[in-house]
């Protein structure tokens, strides 16, 4: 293994979530890789989600909680850039092996992605605040 992918492994840390023998190779491939990077980037997403918004004219942050948790979910399903960028920052933190593996069924393997990264945007969104309002 290169020091590129020893690097990547020890930043990420350990699998995220239960491995079963009966477990699906995706589903080990989530919790291997997706999790662990998911959760190694986490503040990068908060704030590259709170750009977005403020790009976005800020409409976001007047939202009630309801309503925020819907639009997190339209974004990212329907603004392919910014799903693309999201997606990248995840794709960064793969080993070369992984990578191989993810292309191989990455039309799933997005699709998981990009649900987990939804539900742990939900799962903040009191910290999805306009930064630049705050006094």
């Amino acid at each position: 293994m290169n020091t590129r992918d020893e690097g990547i492994l020890t930043l990420r840390g350990n699998v995220l979530g239960e491995l079963h023998p009966q477990s699906s190779a995706e589903e080990i491939f989530q919790n291997q890789t997706i999790r662990p990077v998911l959760k190694l980037q986490n503040d990068l997403f908060i704030q590259s989600f709170i750009n977005y918004a403020i790009k976005q004219k800020g409409h976001f942050f007047t939202l009630s909680t309801e309503k925020k948790l819907q639009y997190i979910d339209n974004v990212i399903h329907k603004d392919i850039k910014f799903r693309n960028a999201l997606k990248g920052m995840v794709i960064a933190f793969f080993t070369v092996d992984e990578y191989k593996e993810y292309i191989t069924n990455s039309s799933n393997l997005n699709k998981r992605m990009m649900n987990l990264l939804i539900d742990r945007l939900k799962d903040h969104v009191q910290l999805l605040v306009n930064e630049n309002s705050k006094a």
